[in-house]
């Protein structure tokens, strides 16, 4: 009973793409490990960028900072 869990910053992540992550993420299970896709699990968090670091900087600073630059 596999259970994956994907983490992602929430940062407009459509249904559609959540929903496409989970189908990839059960056949890839599927396919490189023999697993039953009605047993697998797959678990989507959305993390706010305020709460995921990178280094010293918390994704919602970097993503600031790469924006001034442009």
């Amino acid at each position: 009973m596999p259970y994956v869990n994907i983490k992602i910053t929430d940062e407009g992540v459509t249904a559609e793409q959540k929903r496409r992550l989970v189908q990839g993420t059960t056949q890839l299970l599927v396919d490189v490990l023999g697993k039953n896709p009605a047993t697998t699990f797959v678990l989507i968090e959305e993390v706010n960028t305020d709460n995921w670091g990178i280094g010293y900087q918390v994704v919602t600073e970097l993503r600031q900072a790469t924006a001034k630059q442009r």
